[in-house]
């Protein structure tokens, strides 16, 4: 019972600390709380950037990497918002004595703010009488600003740094928890709205500004501080891309996909506006077939569901991985504009060859050009392309006309989607052959080659990357075995043990086919006497031969399978190696037309009781100090 309590108690904590608050924020900073629990009450945990001023409320998965936008982070604690620490106490057991906005800006780290409230003749209003919310810029956030601005603002107090300071005040209180994400609220600067957004990671922000601080209590209101100065939002997202000179041929885009009215309606976008430059890096004939083909054009203007990923590497923006985000954060009412210098497009308006590019199978869409398929993979035919990762080729590879037949063998006759594949399917490829697609637990495989990543869909045919080359079969499993020298003895074995027709029928079979190193490792008479012993033979033989079809891509950490002679085959994943019955594969997936074989340099130690040691196979005495084929072995 007492076990039961704790494990009740450890799940409870980690309920608590990944799970238990209302939004993305106030779960940030419950992780923060119990992170820095150990410190002392109302101690939070907080992650530092390295070499910067920039610090974090730490989420789960950061306290374990370590890491912010790719960055080494360093863990710090400090009182959480609204306490202090005491003299001769541990933690931060004190709450804040609550004074007036004017008085707490200067206690939340947000004295050049008080100060210009000074300059503007403002501090009357901020430590009377009502009740406030103050967004204030942090003293790092007025240093960040281009210093034309800030003349500009402090040359006219009255006016410019007056509203300037009006619009980071609304005249209520707000709580962190009352700043919904979505929301806006009415400034106290001609009416003009502030927008709340909230992020997964926990970060909130103001007109993009994030709050760095949040919930500074004060007796006619409350104090928010941010990490930079924010600005009037009046225009639209078009109004952006209208006035701005460098955004000309992205506009011309717009208007031509009939998208001007979407961007001036109401709404909240995120665009990422491609600059000039980024559409002269296009060639002219692709982008004249993509705003020339009415699919093609219209993806590109809404992405039809593709998904971009943004992210951050130190101080830069992100998208797809890729740096090439110029300008951020540019806020209209409807929305916000990220400048690119490279332009987007869409997989569903892309050829086959433009979906290879740039990805993991640079190889291969360098074996398929010079096969001569280069105009076939730019083309408008229904296709699938089974792409293999760049690290499926080893070695050199020559283009030889049997390079260029298994090429071919790597395109399906019709568009699929992986997802539209089952077990047992054959597959047409352009090379004549029929490729099997086999379903696993844990992988969708079509002959020897596993799916390796999403697909990707164009505008006529698809991409599926799977994680090796190809090899079609060519002939039954006794056909692998008599072409492969080192199968030499188990291919007498299998005579001799009358097992040919096996080999060559139609059911489907997985051999763990032992090589010729295997045999050797037994004593020389007793694998006399063996090779000899049709019935031997074929015991142990069966052994090694499972009821179906197993290739690698289907091996799981532990896999079991019913063999034709015994009681199971265990197999496991281990470092990329397949082990079956704790012996190593040397060689996976030689596909043959009724099954796959997988060369091993020893034989499968039995399991079940009944076969015990090579001599129940040869009829031979059996000794106490010989107990199983490993020993004979010497594994």
């Amino acid at each position: 019972m007492k076990h039961l309590t704790l494990l009740a108690l450890a799940l409870t904590l980690i309920a608590t600390i990944c799970l238990g608050a209302k939004s993305p924020y106030q779960a940030v900073l419950t992780h923060s709380r119990i992170r820095g629990r150990p410190h002392g009450p109302n101690v939070c945990a907080m992650h530092n950037i390295q070499g910067t001023d920039k610090k974090y409320f730490t989420n789960c998965k950061q306290w374990y990497q370590r890491k912010i936008c790719g960055k080494p982070a360093v863990i710090s604690y400090e009182c959480c918002p609204g306490y202090e620490k005491m003299p001769g106490e541990k933690g931060c057991p004190a709450a804040l004595p609550l004074v007036d906005i004017y008085n707490t800006l200067g206690v939340a780290g947000a004295s050049t703010t008080q100060m210009y409230t000074d300059r503007a003749n403002l501090k009357e209003e901020i430590d009377g009488p009502g009740s406030v919310t103050f967004f204030a810029p942090s003293n790092t956030a007025w240093s960040a600003l281009p210093h034309e601005i800030l003349d500009a603002l402090v040359s006219n107090v009255n006016i410019e740094l007056l509203n300037a300071l009006h619009y980071h005040m609304v005249d209520r209180r707000l709580t962190s928890e009352d700043l919904k994400h979505g929301s806006s609220f009415t400034s106290m600067y001609q009416d003009f709205d502030v927008h709340i957004h909230h992020y997964p990671n926990g970060i909130v922000t103001v007109n993009c500004a994030r709050l760095i601080k949040t919930d500074q209590h004060a007796t006619n209101g409350i104090v928010h501080v941010v990490d930079r100065v924010i600005t009037a939002i009046s225009n639209n997202v078009h109004s952006f891309i209208d006035t701005d000179d460098d955004l000309e041929t992205l506009r011309t885009a717009l208007a031509a996909a009939g998208m001007t009215t979407m961007l001036e309606s109401e709404g909240q976008y995120t665009l990422f506006a491609p600059t000039n430059e980024a559409f002269e890096k296009i060639p002219p004939d692709t982008l004249n077939r993509i705003l020339g083909d009415p699919c093609g054009a219209a993806s590109s203007g809404d992405s039809l569901g593709t998904v971009l990923e943004v992210g951050c590497d130190g101080d830069h923006m992100t998208l797809n991985g890729k740096a090439i985000i110029t300008k951020t954060d540019q806020l209209g009412t409807n929305g916000v504009i990220h400048y690119i210098n490279e332009l987007l497009i869409p997989d569903s308006a892309k050829t086959l060859l433009e979906l290879m590019e740039g990805s993991t199978v640079t190889k291969a869409q360098q074996m398929f050009v010079d096969t001569g398929l280069g105009p076939l993979l730019s083309g408008s035919e229904a296709l699938t392309l089974l792409a293999p990762q760049d690290d499926a080729f080893k070695g050199s590879m020559t283009m030889d006309g049997e390079m260029k037949k298994l090429m071919n063998n790597h395109l399906l006759k019709t568009q699929l989607s992986s997802k539209s594949l089952y077990h047992g399917q054959e597959l047409d490829t352009l090379g004549g052959l029929k490729l099997r697609v086999f379903v696993y637990r844990n992988n969708l495989c079509i002959e020897n080659a596993c799916i390796a990543a999403h697909d990707k869909m164009g505008r006529f045919a698809s991409m599926l990357t799977v994680d090796k080359v190809l090899t079609p079969p060519t002939g039954t499993i006794m056909d692998v075995l008599k072409a492969d020298d080192r199968f030499s003895l188990l291919t007498g074995a299998l005579q001799t043990a009358g097992m040919t027709e096996l080999m060559n029928q139609q059911k489907l079979l997985t051999v763990f086919a032992p090589t010729n190193d295997a045999f050797n490792t037994i004593p020389r008479p007793e694998l006399n006497r063996l090779l000899q012993n049709s019935q031997g033979l074929s015991r142990l033989l069966r052994f090694h031969m499972g009821d179906g079809m197993l290739v690698s891509g289907g091996v799981t950490s532990h896999t079991r399978m019913q063999p034709l002679l015994g009681e199971r085959l265990e197999m496991g994943m281990r470092n990329y190696t397949v082990y079956v019955n704790r012996v190593p594969v040397v060689e996976a997936d030689l596909m043959a037309t009724n099954g796959v074989v997988h060369a091993v340099n020893y034989f499968t130690a039995p399991i079940h009781n009944d076969i015990t040691n090579i001599k129940a196979y040869v009829s031979a005495p059996s000794h106490d100090d010989i107990t199983s084929i490993k020993e004979y072995q010497g594994v």
